[in-house]
């Protein structure tokens, strides 16, 4: 054994790879954070896409433009889900006030990290939805957005929100006595 590497490849725990400060340590600090751009960029996302549909009146309209009822009318046939947008059109302005307040609750508990693996799924939810309505025939499908976000969302499904979240405090108080 040479450089603190044993002949079967793992670390003896005498070189200068190891520990906290040593790469494998870095790697490991890193991994830990990896998530932590994705639920930050997530969490302002959806945060500014609810208030910005909350705040806007012709958004919150059953018709005209700009509204939630023409928009979907005017994707009803090319969504992939049709039945989906029948039931939204039924009351359009309820329709964008539900996604609207959860794009705004999934937003603020991913930032927070509340909930974080619950809130994650909403997300995915709310983003595969629009997904099968609104930006269905995309094309090429790279162009739409719905499919990237729902994808962005399901790491976050399974990792949760390990650090700088109040899961994690909650976790750390259930662990001390």
């Amino acid at each position: 054994m040479t450089h603190g590497y044993r002949t079967d490849g793992g670390a003896t725990g005498t070189g200068r790879g190891d520990g906290p400060r040593g790469r494998g340590g870095l790697r490991a600090t890193a991994s830990r954070y990896a998530l932590l751009p994705l639920r930050i960029f997530l969490g302002v996302t959806f945060v500014y896409a609810g208030l910005d549909k909350l705040t806007d009146s012709r958004f919150m309209s059953a018709a005209g433009t700009g509204s939630i009822g023409d928009m979907m009318r005017a994707v009803r046939d090319s969504s992939a889900v049709p039945a989906l947008v029948d039931l939204a059109l039924k009351n359009p302005e309820g329709f964008g006030c539900t996604i609207a307040a959860g794009e705004l609750a999934v937003g603020v508990a991913t930032l927070i990290g509340l909930l974080a693996r619950p809130a994650a799924l909403g997300g995915a939810l709310i983003s595969l939805s629009l997904w099968l309505t609104v930006s269905w025939r995309t094309d090429p499908y790279y162009y739409g957005n719905d499919l990237v976000y729902l994808v962005a969302w399901l790491p976050l499904v399974l990792g949760g929100a390990a650090f700088f979240s109040v899961d994690a405090a909650l976790a750390a108080r259930r662990r001390t006595p």
